[in-house]
C-alpha cells in the first residue's frame, strides 16, 4: 500500500535507505557550479559528480547519495503555461563511481519504489535500453517482470539518437534503465496504443539508472569502461505526484501551500480562471527558483546566473500585477519556500534575513523600473502613430527588453490594448544578434575545455592516484619526495636551471592558494647547488598540490628528496591578516546585522579584503565601531584554537561556513574563544594579540546588495600612519600654517574660493547677456510662439540656463535653444514656455536630434533640456538642425 509521505519525509526515505547500502550521504551542492565553465547553474543531480566520474578527482566515497538542487530555464516559457514545466526542481541520486552496478541499482530502486514508497507493483513498468540484454535478464529473471511489461527503446534509424541510451558527444556513457508508474485511465489519452513512452500523463517515469559502461570516441565507436560507473536521478516532485495521488506537481505539499499563498495574495481561487492559473503556476515556480538561487549567495544582475535570478525575479513581479497584487509581495511568498523546505535545506533559514532583503531591494527596482519602462513606451508609441503606423519596431521593443528589462509580453499585451503590434520578426533578429554574442563570449571563456567543462592543462595528464598532503599548520620547513614534475607544457622527468615548472611532492609546508588565502612563497632546495624559487603554490585536482617557480640554480629530479622553507616572514604577515578577517566577520553581524555574510575574502601578507552581504554603504560611525570592536578582541589576546574534526559534528558547534564551499567529510575549525568560530582550512596567529592593530582604509560597493572593505594589521597600520603623517606635514607646508591650524586654513582657503567662482560666474552671465543683446534680432514668430537659436560667446551651460530664464521673461511666449563654445567643448540648452509646450514644443526630444550632430548626448523634459558635446564644428549645422525642429513641432 502507498504511504501517504510529504516531499521533506519522502527526501529524508530515500536518503536513509541508501545510507543503508553503505551509501554516503552528501548534502546538496550549491546551484553555482564550482571549477566548471560549460555550466551557469546545476541542472541535473550528476553535475556536481563531474570530477569524481571523469577521474579528475577522487569521490569521498564510492557510493554517494544526494537530493541535489536544480535549475533549468530552457523551457521557461512554458513555465505557467503547463503543468508539467519546471524551472526549480529537487533530483534525487545514488551513485556508485566503480563499486556496484546494474544488479544492485535496479534491484535497490525495485526495493526502494515497492517496500519503502509502498507502490503497486502492478502499476510499475520497465524500460531498458533495446540492446540491452544484461538489465532485461535482471527485470525479468530476477525481479520477475513479465516480459511484456518490459519496454525496449531502440535508436532512431534516422538520427541515432535513443531516450534510454544517455550520451554527451565523446565520452562515457551508457543504456538507460527507466521505471514508469500507470496512474490510470483518467490521465490517459484514450488512444488504443496508449502505453509507456505515449506524451500523455497516464504513465509518469519516476526513475531513471543510468549504467556508465562506454567510452564513446565521438566517430560512434564504443568501448567498455575498465571503471562502470551508476547514476541514478529522479525528480522528487513527480515522485511526490505518485506517492500523494495528486494531478500535478502544483498540487503536491510543499508546493501547494505556495500556490495558496499566492492566490490569498491575489484574492482569488486555483482553477477558476485559466488565466490566472498560468500566472499562479509561475509564480509558485519560480519563486522556489529565486529564494534557492539567493540562498546560494546568487544576486540579481545584467549577466550571467544574476541575470537568470532576475529574469524569474520579474516575471514573478510582473504576474503579480497581472493577479492584481498590490504593493510588494515576492518576500512574503518566500517566507513560505523557506517555511516548506527548511527540513532538507537549513540554510534557508539561516540565510532567512539575507534572502527577503535581496529580494524585496529587486522587486523595488523593478517596480520603478516597469513603470519608467511604461513611459518610454508611451513615447515610442507617440513616435509610431505620428509616422502613420501601428506597428512598432523590433529594436525598440528589444531595447525595452534588453536595456530596461520591460517584459515583452507585457509590451505586447499593452500595444494590443491600443490596436498595435510590434514587429517580432525585427525583434527576433535582435535576440538573436545578443545570444550570438553571449555564445561568442561562452566559447572564448571554455575554449580549452575537455570533456564534461574542465580545462585541459597539463595537470590533467597527471595520474590520479598521486596526492599531496600539507604539514605546514606546524612546519615551514619539511623534507619530502618529488613525485612529479612538469614544464609550462608537459610532464617531464628534471627541470634545469632556467626552466619554469612545477614541481609536486608527498607533503608540503607551502600553503596553496585557496579560501581567500594567497600562497606561500619561499625556496624549495636539493643538495647544495639545487634551487627552486617558488614564486605560487596551486591546489591541483585530486588533492595534488602544485609549487610554481623557476630553478634559479642546478637541477631537479623525480625521486629527489628535496628540502621545503615557507618565507617565514611572509606566512607571519599573512596569518594576521587571515586571522583579523574572522574578527572582523563577527563585528560586522553585531554592528550591521546577523544578515553579513562572507561573500569572498582575500588575506596576504600586505592586506586583507573582506567582501560581505550589506545592502547600504557603511556610515562613519558603524566603521569606527567596528574598528574599535576587532582592536579590542585583538588586546584581549585570545587564543586561537584549531581541531579537526567530522563535518556533522563540526556542524553542530553553530560554527560559520559558506554553503557555496565544497566540504570534505572531516573539516578544520578555528575557534578564537566564544567570540568567533568558523570553518576554515587557512594559517592563523597563535593568538589575536599578535596581530597588533586593524585600521579599515576603505568600504565600497561593489555589486548589489555585496559591499568590500580593505582593511591592514600590525606594521601595515603603522606604514598606513606614517604616510598619513608625511602627507599632512606637506599639505601643513603648503597651506603655510600650524598642524593643528590645517583643516580650519583650508575651510578659510576653500571659502576664498568658492568666493571667487561665484564673481566668475556672475561675470560669465554679464559677458553672455552682452552678447545676446544683438541676437534678438534673429527671432521669428510662428503661431503666437517667439522662435530663437543662437550660439552665444564662451558661456557653459550653467550660464546658459540662467541666460535662457533671462530671454523667456523678456520674450514671453518662447522656445529657445542656446549653444556655446568653451575650449573645444559644445554646451547646448533649450528651454520652452509652458504655452509653447503645449503648442507641440518638446525640448527633450530636440536636444536628442541635435546633440548627434555635436559629437554628444543628452535629454530632458518637454520645457528643458540639455547636452554636451565634443564637435563645436557641428555648430552651424547644430543650428540649422535645430530651427527646422522647432519650426517643426511648433507647426
Amino acid at each position: 500500500m502507498v504511504k501517504k509521505m510529504g516531499v521533506n519525509e519522502l527526501r529524508k526515505s530515500y536518503l536513509d535507505f541508501f545510507e543503508t547500502k553503505g551509501h554516503l550521504k552528501l548534502n546538496s551542492f550549491s546551484l553555482v557550479p564550482q571549477n566548471d565553465k560549460s555550466l551557469l547553474l546545476i541542472n541535473a543531480g550528476m553535475a556536481p559528480m563531474k570530477p569524481y566520474f571523469t577521474g579528475q578527482e577522487i569521490p569521498p566515497r564510492n557510493r554517494v547519495c544526494t537530493c541535489q538542487k536544480c535549475i533549468r530555464t530552457g523551457d521557461i516559457e512554458n513555465v505557467g503555461h503547463t503543468a508539467r514545466h519546471l524551472t526549480f526542481f529537487e533530483m534525487l541520486g545514488n551513485f556508485s563511481f566503480g563499486d556496484y552496478f546494474k544488479r544492485e541499482a535496479i534491484h535497490w530502486s525495485w526495493e526502494f519504489l515497492t517496500q519503502v514508497v509502498g507502490l503497486e507493483a502492478d502499476r510499475l513498468y520497465p524500460s531498458i535500453y533495446g540492446e540491452d540484454d544484461e538489465a532485461f535478464e535482471i527485470w525479468n529473471k530476477e525481479i520477475g517482470i513479465p516480459a511484456e511489461k518490459i519496454t525496449r527503446f531502440y535508436r532512431d534509424p534516422v538520427t541515432k539518437e535513443c531516450d534510454n541510451f544517455w550520451e554527451h558527444g565523446a565520452g562515457p556513457c551508457g543504456p538507460c534503465s527507466e521505471i514508469y508508474y500507470d496512474r490510470g485511465l483518467k490521465y490517459g489519452c484514450g488512444k488504443p496504443d496508449c502505453k509507456v513512452g505515449c506524451d500523455c500523463d497516464r504513465f509518469m517515469e519516476v526513475w531513471n539508472n543510468v549504467f556508465t559502461q562506454f567510452e564513446n570516441d565521438g566517430k560512434g565507436n564504443y568501448t567498455e569502461l575498465k571503471q562502470k560507473n551508476i547514476d541514478t536521478g529522479m525528480g522528487l516532485e513527480r515522485l511526490a505526484v505518485v506517492v500523494q495521488d495528486v494531478d500535478t506537481v502544483f498540487d503536491i505539499d510543499t508546493m501547494k501551500a505556495i500556490r495558496d499563498a499566492v492566490c490569498r495574495l491575489a484574492n482569488t481561487e486555483y482553477e477558476s480562471d485559466p488565466s490566472k492559473d498560468v500566472s499562479i503556476r509561475l509564480i509558485t515556480d519560480h519563486i522556489r527558483s529565486v529564494t534557492f538561487m539567493t540562498s546560494d549567495g546568487i544576486t540579481p544582475s545584467n549577466g550571467g546566473r544574476g541575470y537568470v535570478l532576475r529574469r524569474l525575479l520579474r516575471r514573478a513581479a510582473r504576474h503579480g500585477r497581472l493577479l492584481g497584487i498590490d504593493g510588494l509581495f515576492l518576500a512574503k511568498l518566500c517566507q513560505v519556500v523557506i517555511n516548506e523546505s527548511k527540513d532538507g535545506y537549513p540554510e534557508l533559514e539561516e540565510k532567512k534575513d539575507f534572502i527577503l532583503k535581496v529580494i524585496t531591494n529587486e522587486e523595488e527596482t523593478f517596480n520603478k523600473t516597469i513603470d519608467k519602462g511604461l513611459s518610454i513606451l508611451s513615447e515610442m508609441e507617440e513616435k509610431c502613430s505620428k509616422a502613420g503606423s501601428k506597428i512598432l519596431s523590433g529594436e525598440d521593443v528589444f531595447k525595452l527588453y534588453d536595456t530596461y528589462g520591460f517584459p515583452t509580453d507585457l509590451t505586447e499585451e499593452i500595444l494590443s490594448d491600443k490596436g498595435m503590434t510590434y514587429d517580432k520578426e525585427g525583434f527576433k533578429i535582435c535576440m538573436e544578434k545578443q545570444k550570438a554574442a553571449a555564445r561568442t563570449d561562452r566559447k572564448n571563456k571554455g575554449a580549452n575545455a575537455s570533456y564534461m567543462g574542465a580545462d585541459a592543462t597539463v595537470y590533467d595528464l597527471i595520474d590520479p592516484a598521486v596526492t599531496s598532503s600539507f604539514v605546514g599548520y606546524d612546519n615551514l620547513e619539511y623534507n619530502s619526495k618529488i613525485t612529479v614534475l612538469t614544464t609550462e607544457t608537459e610532464i617531464t622527468d628534471t627541470l634545469t636551471e632556467g626552466q619554469v615548472g612545477t614541481i609536486i611532492v608527498d607533503e608540503t609546508p607551502f600553503y596553496a592558494t585557496m579560501g581567500g588565502q594567497e600562497a606561500d612563497t619561499g625556496y624549495i632546495t636539493f643538495g647544495e647547488s639545487s634551487s627552486f624559487a617558488v614564486s605560487d603554490v596551486i591546489k591541483l585536482k585530486g588533492g595534488k598540490i602544485g609549487h610554481v617557480g623557476i630553478v634559479e640554480s642546478g637541477s631537479f629530479s623525480v625521486g629527489n628528496e628535496v628540502t621545503l622553507s615557507v618565507d617565514k616572514n611572509q606566512r607571519s604577515a599573512t596569518c594576521k591578516n587571515h586571522s583579523a578577517t574572522h574578527l572582523l566577520q563577527e563585528a560586522l553581524r553585531q554592528v550591521l546585522g546577523t544578515h553579513v555574510e562572507q561573500k569572498g575574502s582575500l588575506v596576504n601578507e600586505d592586506r586583507l579584503r573582506f567582501d560581505f552581504s550589506h545592502f547600504s554603504a557603511m556610515t562613519d560611525d558603524e566603521i569606527k565601531r567596528v574598528e574599535d570592536i576587532v582592536n579590542e578582541k585583538i588586546r584581549e589576546n585570545i587564543a586561537i584554537v584549531t581541531k579537526e574534526m567530522p563535518i556533522a559534528e563540526a556542524e553542530k558547534t553553530g560554527a560559520k561556513h559558506l554553503f557555496n564551499e565544497k566540504y570534505g567529510a572531516t573539516v578544520r575549525v578555528v575557534n578564537m574563544g566564544d567570540w568567533s568560530i568558523e570553518f576554515c582550512g587557512g594559517t592563523h596567529a597563535d593568538n589575536t594579540g599578535v596581530i597588533g592593530s586593524f585600521k579599515i582604509v576603505s568600504e565600497s560597493g561593489i555589486a548589489a546588495g555585496t559591499r568590500r572593505i580593505e582593511a591592514l594589521t600590525g606594521e601595515g597600520v603603522l606604514d598606513y600612519y606614517r604616510n598619513a603623517e608625511k602627507e599632512m606635514l606637506e599639505a601643513v607646508k603648503a597651506a603655510k600654517c600650524e598642524p593643528g591650524n590645517l583643516a580650519k586654513k583650508i575651510e578659510t582657503m576653500l571659502d576664498e574660493i568658492k568666493s571667487l567662482k561665484s564673481e566668475n560666474e556672475k561675470l560669465k552671465a554679464k559677458i553672455a547677456s552682452n552678447s545676446a543683446s544683438d541676437v534678438y534680432s534673429d527671432v521669428i514668430e510662428k503661431n503666437g510662439v517667439k522662435i530663437l537659436v543662437a550660439e552665444i560667446a564662451d558661456s557653459d551651460g550653467n550660464a546658459l540656463k540662467t541666460l535662457g530664464d533671462d530671454m523667456k521673461a523678456k520674450l514671453g511666449s518662447a522656445f529657445i535653444v542656446l549653444l556655446s563654445n568653451v575650449e573645444g567643448k559644445v554646451a547646448i540648452v533649450s528651454m520652452a514656455t509652458d504655452d509653447a509646450v503645449a503648442k507641440g514644443a518638446h525640448c527633450g526630444n530636440l536636444i536628442r536630434e541635435v546633440a548627434g550632430l555635436l559629437g554628444g548626448g543628452g535629454g530632458g523634459r518637454p520645457n528643458m533640456a540639455q547636452a554636451g558635446g565634443k564637435n563645436p564644428e557641428g555648430i552651424p549645422a547644430a543650428i540649422e538642425k535645430a530651427k527646422e525642429i522647432m519650426n517643426a513641432q511648433i507647426g
